[in-house]
């Protein structure tokens, strides 16, 4: 090799093993060949590949927000790994939102406080929180309020909320056993979706609720929810009734109550995700 690329590689090499990557540059062992296929890869799962600036940060003792996984411990320098994680088990971005210790429901509704975030404010009546059980085992995350939540200042009370209370209800459960929020707590004009600017400015304070919570099953119901806690842009359709793991939580997307209103015939379906849900809890279906 000409010295000046032996000087390069070198340098590189030297810059590797002060991020403590020496083992993977040196130790690196063949694996099964990787099968691609046309099959769209729904959300990412396992634990991330760390980037070189936060697995230097933790060797020098400090914080790094470029770490995807804040609780992954630093590989050291005598580990050797077996083979390459698949990029697919690679999880949300959104596992990486720091957690708030001894965060309570209190905090959260105090931080929001009258709340000016985003131009949702300007139309609302009152802020929909949430509702039900702070020890609940099951989560139900919607989009936003609607015209009866927005004046009740309550999530999923109109017809779309009746037909939740019948869902729940014939899980076993009732209404004060689960959790019910969205995912902005103001009513959009009109019932429109949430936009972008407006999810990113709330959604925070939901993830801060499941954190307070620590559910054992979160179910996302419709597109804007699913989207939201997965970060995909896909449609529901492509993952609904799937298993993913969230901030400690088992997750799983069905269709929203409104959308069961206008199709009633995809009730078998949501049925189906939600007896998946009750196997996970151990639940008995209502008897009639």
């Amino acid at each position: 090799m000409e010295s000046d690329k032996r000087a390069r590689v070198e340098a590189w090499l030297r810059y590797g093993a002060d991020l403590e990557l020496g083992p993977y540059y040196r130790n690196r062992v063949s694996s099964s060949p990787v099968v691609y296929t046309n099959q769209p890869v729904v959300a990412p799962l396992a634990e991330p590949l760390q980037s070189p600036i936060a697995v230097a940060a933790r060797a020098a003792g400090t914080s790094s927000s470029l770490s995807l996984s804040p609780t992954t411990p630093a590989p050291k320098a005598s580990a050797r790994f077996s083979a390459p994680v698949p990029f697919a088990q690679a999880p949300s971005l959104f596992e990486a939102s720091d957690r708030i210790k001894d965060d309570t429901f209190q905090l959260i509704r105090e931080t929001i406080g009258d709340c000016t975030r985003c131009k949702l404010h300007k139309a609302r009546t009152n802020i929909v929180f949430g509702v039900g059980s702070m020890k609940a085992k099951l989560v139900f995350v919607g989009e936003g309020p609607g015209h009866d939540e927005d004046i009740k200042g309550e999530p999923f009370v109109g017809r779309a909320g009746k037909l939740l209370t019948q869902m729940i209800e014939a899980m076993g459960l009732r209404r004060e056993d689960v959790y019910i929020c969205n995912v902005v707590k103001c009513r959009p004009p009109e019932n429109r979706l949430p936009e972008k600017d407006e999810i990113t400015t709330c959604s925070p304070f939901l993830f801060r609720q499941i954190d307070v919570i620590r559910p054992k099953v979160i179910c996302a119901l419709g597109s804007c929810a699913s989207q939201t806690l997965l970060q995909t842009t896909q449609g529901i359709s492509r993952f609904r009734g799937e298993w993913f793991d969230f901030r400690g939580s088992k997750l799983i997307a069905t269709y929203h109550p409104a959308y069961l209103l206008r199709n009633p015939s995809a009730k078998s379906e949501v049925w189906k995700d939600l007896q998946k849900v009750m196997g996970v809890l151990g639940l008995q279906p209502k008897r009639k």
